[in-house]
């Protein structure tokens, strides 16, 4: 084996997620032979019931952005219907978040994971097109959870709601402090959707999901607050 792709495996199978991130984007370019050890790496992983992680969350991305056939072949084996488990108490269908997570469309993620925390929250809000803060409490935990779970999987740990509200902890709950240090304020000035949002990892952690960010801070407050935490 080549001591390259040697020294990939073995930082796939040592256990740190450090290590394990940036080997598993490196080992899809050995083709075939790099596609055989990361099967191996899913199947060990399977058969130990390890908790679903970003690590799984970059596989699958890893294997949707490769142009090898046995890539897609694998992903389809292996997360047919992603690595997220969606629970969800309301019987709402969250697969096309994952679906556009998966594909790293964080934008368009975004918008339905808005849409679907309406749904989530009644009846109202899903008409009105977004929430009053007073609603968020009405979303179930599971549902919550399931959501800020396919942000956090399939960020690297970088985006979701359970990363905002510990930056916004860390900051003293301070709001001024939190837009600045997740990039929705700059110079002074809010930052204007969509264009001026980082729709990719390049974003400063904690930059995703938006969560009705343009109408003030109730909401997020509100969400921060959910016994979901």
């Amino acid at each position: 084996m080549d001591t390259k792709l040697t020294a990939l495996r073995d930082k796939l199978f040592s256990g740190k997620e450090a290590n394990q991130l940036p080997a598993i984007a490196e080992i899809v370019d050995f083709g075939e032979d790099g596609l055989q050890i990361l099967d191996e790496f899913i199947q060990a992983r399977k058969a130990t019931n390890t908790e679903v992680t970003w690590v799984d969350g970059k596989i699958h991305q890893t294997l949707l952005k490769s142009n090898l056939p046995r890539a897609a072949e694998l992903a389809q084996l292996h997360y047919p219907h992603g690595v997220v488990t969606l629970k969800s108490e309301k019987s709402i269908d969250y697969q096309e978040i994952q679906i556009l997570l998966a594909k790293q469309d964080f934008e368009e993620a975004d918008r339905i994971t808005s849409k679907k925390l309406c749904e989530a929250a009644s009846s109202d809000a899903l008409a009105r097109g977004w929430l009053y803060f007073t609603e968020a409490k009405s979303i179930p935990i599971s549902d919550l959870q399931t959501i800020n779970q396919l942000w956090l999987v399939y960020s690297e740990g970088k985006f979701g709601f359970s990363v905002q509200r510990k930056i916004w902890l860390s900051l003293g709950k301070g709001w001024e402090k939190f837009w600045l240090k997740i990039g929705w304020k700059k110079d002074g000035s809010f930052t204007r959707y969509p264009n001026e949002f980082i729709w990719s990892l390049d974003a400063p952690r904690g930059h995703l999901p938006l969560s009705n960010q343009l109408r003030g801070n109730k909401t997020m407050q509100a969400i921060f607050s959910h016994p979901a935490w």
